[in-house]
């Protein structure tokens, strides 16, 4: 029987995908990788020491395993390509078969954001070398950021940034794991590389389904790309404020408008977003 892994599965993405495993028919087993597994309580599963940085510990952490999904890391670019070689040859040594990695649609470059996309790019690169069988999913923008933020947003009465009319395939980290234990589990889909996104939308449309759902008068104002970089440094730091005034700069320049392969990964299409806020209020 195939014995699937996760790593980073104290993250939100990591642990979703692990319970989609989980719940997967066959009752095959799934470990999970954690920097500090001890913080890791509400997976019934064997939750291994994870550290991207200690290439000895993956090592023997990945042993027995036989398919894998590498969450990115969050260190800095120039950190995070060394860290993601670290599991890969940890995987290859244990005798992992297959890697999945979860990888970021982005803009490759002209953005703050662009040296985080072109990282994983590298790792994308370095996965194909590795000599496993492999598959790569690219995720959209998280849309659960900007419901978590309603308060915000109802203190303000506006969304501002500046995405402009830049169309952007969100997804959510339910629907992602949907598609990463399918990526992991099905052969079929080896050697692609595949946008986990759904049905591209604007701010102006993102701001009515919020609007719907919690019964706000929220409006859209369009910012500089300069201005929305010192607004959410301001907030967040010097470090993350660039990166997500990067992002918004992707959704402006349409790097974000794309179909997306969804339903070839998974056999249906990702999840509407008029189901998706009808049931944030259900």
């Amino acid at each position: 029987m195939t014995t699937y892994a996760v790593t980073a599965v104290s993250g939100q993405l990591g642990r979703e995908i692990a319970r989609k495993l989980i719940d997967l028919p066959g009752d095959a087993p799934v470990i999970g990788l954690a920097r500090t597994p001890e913080n890791v309580s509400d997976l019934a599963i064997d939750v291994r020491p994870g550290d991207y940085d200690q290439p000895e510990q993956l090592e023997t952490s990945l042993k027995g395993v036989d398919a894998l999904v590498i969450l990115s890391g969050m260190a800095p670019p120039e950190d995070r390509i060394q860290q993601h070689r670290n599991v890969i040859n940890a995987a290859r040594a244990a005798g992992v078969k297959k890697l999945v990695y979860t990888s970021i649609i982005g803009p490759e470059d002209g953005t703050r954001f662009s040296p985080v996309v072109q990282s994983n790019r590298q790792t994308e690169k370095d996965i194909k070398a590795s000599g496993l069988d492999w598959a790569i999913g690219r995720n959209g923008i998280y849309i659960e950021p900007d419901v978590e933020y309603i308060d915000s947003y109802k203190a303000r009465g506006e969304i501002a940034n500046s995405a402009g009319n830049g169309k952007c395939g969100y997804t959510t980290r339910s629907e992602l794991a949907h598609a990463y234990a399918a990526l992991l589990t099905k052969d079929d889909l080896n050697g692609g590389t595949f946008d986990l996104n759904g049905t591209p939308i604007t701010q102006e449309t993102l701001v009515g389904y919020l609007n719907s759902a919690f019964g706000t008068n929220l409006t859209y104002r369009e910012m500089t790309p300069e201005d929305f970089v010192a607004d959410r440094s301001a907030e967040l730091g010097d470090f993350l404020g660039p990166i997500i005034g990067g992002i918004y700069e992707g959704i402006r320049k349409g790097v974000y408008d794309r179909p997306g392969d969804y339903a070839a990964v998974t056999g249906r299409p990702h999840q509407s977003w008029g189901d998706y806020f009808t049931a944030l209020t259900a």
